[in-house]
Parts: C-alpha cells; structure tokens; sequence
C-alpha cells in the first residue's frame, strides 16, 4: 500500500508567539481527508447496491465477486479493501443495524425499564436504516436473502451468538450489576435478537415493508413477553 505524506503547513512567527514553549503545533486537518472519505462511502455503496442486484439476478451462490467488481469497474482488490467476502458484504447490513441498536440503547434515559429501552431503540435504529443500509427496501431484501440462504443464515446467526456482547454490556451498565454474575442482561439480550428475528419474519412476509411495519411487528412480539412467561395462556 502505497503511504501518504502529509505536509503540515509552515507555522508563522506570530502564531509561535503564542504557543507554549516545547508544545509542538497541532496539525490542521488535511482539506483531502472529507473528500477521500465520501469517495470511499460512494465506492462502498455502489459495491453493495451492485452485489445486492446480481444475487437478486443470479442467486447469492452463483455469484462472483469479479461480476460485483466489474459492475462497479473498479478490481477485486478494491472489493477486499472493503468486504472479507461476499458474506462480510451482506452481513455488513446486521452490523450496522446491530452498531445503530446499541447505540441507541446506551444513550436512553436511565428511569427506562431495560425492555422499554430496548423497544425505543429499535425503532430510533430502524429510522436510521436509509442512511446506513441504502434504504428499507434494500434492508428487507438483505433479511430475506439471509433467510433463503443456508449459509447466510448460519453465518447470521453465529455473528449474532458472537457478537451480543456489545448490547449485554450496555444493557448491564444501564442497571448497574455485572453480566459476569447476573444472568438477566444476557437473557434480555438473547430475547431481543429472537424478538428481531420474528419480526423480520413478519415483515418479510407483509404487505407494507417499511422501517414502521417492521418496528409494529417488533412491538406486537414484545407486548406478549410478559404474557408468555408468566401464568397460563388462557384464550382471550
């Protein structure tokens, strides 16, 4: 990889005037940095929207990571600049949703019960999903090429199994007890992925595929918590 070298601008008598003896000065942040950063956003993007488009044209598995490059004309080293796989590109979409869920929880008010903080930052993540995975529409695409994929599945769910960490530890912060010795944040946890997972389910399968549908369906599962674990299901 080739290095870059950046030339820090020439400090003027009076600005050294004013700094503290021995302190070196600050850099200015380079004008190309913003720029460079947006270029590899758009690159990123494209190599999604163009990997997405073939597996819905030609299956996940019949296709090739030099088809995805050629459709965005740039090589297949650029590709592995970005993505591990053509499962590290799918599974792009749950990290940054699980990335956003997170976020999200650590920054609800504290007098929240755990699944109530839970419930709001699903849906403060889900309108988060244009910005970070193209849109809904690309988002229920993802979801459902996981489903219909049984490696893609397998890989879901193991990222899922070994990446709960993050929500176990914000959730264990929130009220104040330790994941190491008390269970509940690690059930809470695994309840909020089986939570998401049915509700993908729902989703996937309803007429109206929007970021609101999705947090509908996420809501109607969690109101029967409490009435799945507790007492007997009598008829209602």
């Amino acid at each position: 990889m080739a290095c870059v070298e950046v030339t820090v601008g020439e400090i003027t008598p009076q600005a050294a005037a004013v700094l503290p003896a021995g302190e070196p000065a600050a850099a200015s942040p380079e004008p190309g940095t913003g720029r460079r950063q947006r270029k590899k956003q758009r690159t990123r993007d494209a190599l999604i929207e163009a990997a997405m488009g073939l597996f819905a044209a030609k299956g996940y598995d019949r296709t090739a990571v030099h088809e995805i490059t050629d459709a965005v004309d740039v090589s297949e080293r650029t590709f592995f600049r970005y993505f591990a796989s053509k499962e590290d590109l799918v599974l792009s979409f749950v990290r940054d949703g699980a990335t956003a869920f997170a976020e999200a929880l650590a920054a609800r008010p504290r007098q929240e019960d755990p699944l109530t903080a839970a419930r709001h930052a699903f849906q403060i993540s889900l309108g988060q999903l244009p910005a970070r995975a193209g849109d809904a529409a690309s988002y229920l695409s993802v979801m459902g090429l996981i489903d219909s994929t049984p490696a893609l599945l397998a890989a879901y769910l193991r990222y899922v199994h070994d990446h709960d960490d993050e929500v176990i530890q914000v959730l264990a912060r929130r009220e104040g007890v330790d994941p190491a010795t008390d269970r509940r944040p690690r059930v809470l946890a695994a309840m909020i992925g089986a939570l998401v997972f049915l509700a993908n389910r729902d989703w996937q399968a309803g007429g109206e595929r929007t970021p609101e549908a999705m947090s509908a369906a996420f809501d109607a599962y969690a109101d029967e918590v409490a009435s799945a674990l507790t007492g007997h299901w009598t008829a209602r």
